[in-house]
């Protein structure tokens, strides 16, 4: 029987929305400023006039609230079109990412101090790979194999791999610190590339 002398639960506030979008706004903001290192969860409290129990009661680390804050900048910038012209698709949704994650200095920088924040937080790592990765992983293994399927690329083409060859430049210019894709044409070439190598035969 439960005890009447206890005193009563309060109820779990829903998040304020104005405040989840300053918090994270902040977080991008100060990223893009400082770098994703020096930023502390005191820090992106003070920018978004929110407490600092406010940002904890919601998020775990810094780390927490910087992948939210990407994983709302990625849902507009990495959809994955569907026009049935793989070639324009894949340079459309590559040209999202770089444009909208990759070339911009409060993406970039927030997502490269991400990363090697994972490298020792194995939380941080499951979200970056669950929340971040996996559901745009999983769109463009759907898009590569109904093109595979439609015979526009060999049978023996592997999606995974072609993923792989396809935005592994990407992330290696980012995390190596050898500047994004200087024109889209360059992009355009490596798209070229790996659809030649993934081509079904002549």
């Amino acid at each position: 029987m439960p005890d009447q002398n206890a005193p009563a639960r309060t109820p779990h506030r829903p998040r304020s929305e104005a405040s989840r979008r300053a918090i994270l706004d902040a977080s991008l903001d100060l990223c893009a400023e400082q770098g994703y290192g020096p930023v502390t969860v005191e820090a992106i409290a003070a920018r978004a006039g929110v407490s600092k129990k406010t940002i904890y009661r919601w998020w775990p680390s810094k780390g927490a609230v910087v992948l939210e804050a990407l994983d709302d900048v990625a849902n507009p910038a990495a959809d994955f079109p569907d026009s049935g012209d793989l070639r324009a698709d894949l340079v459309a949704q590559m040209e999202g990412l770089v444009r909208g994650l990759l070339s911009d200095q409060r993406f970039g920088r927030a997502l490269v101090g991400l990363i090697a924040d994972t490298q020792h937080d194995p939380r941080l790592a499951r979200g970056l790979v669950d929340d971040l990765f996996h559901p745009r992983i999983e769109d463009a293994r759907r898009r590569l194999a109904k093109a595979r399927d439609a015979g526009q690329l060999h049978q023996d083409a592997d999606p995974d791999l072609a993923i792989e060859l396809l935005y592994a430049p990407l992330y290696y210019r980012l995390l190596l610190h050898q500047g994004s894709l200087h024109s889209m044409d360059e992009l355009r070439v490596l798209v070229d590339h790996v659809l030649r190598s993934t081509a079904p035969p002549a």
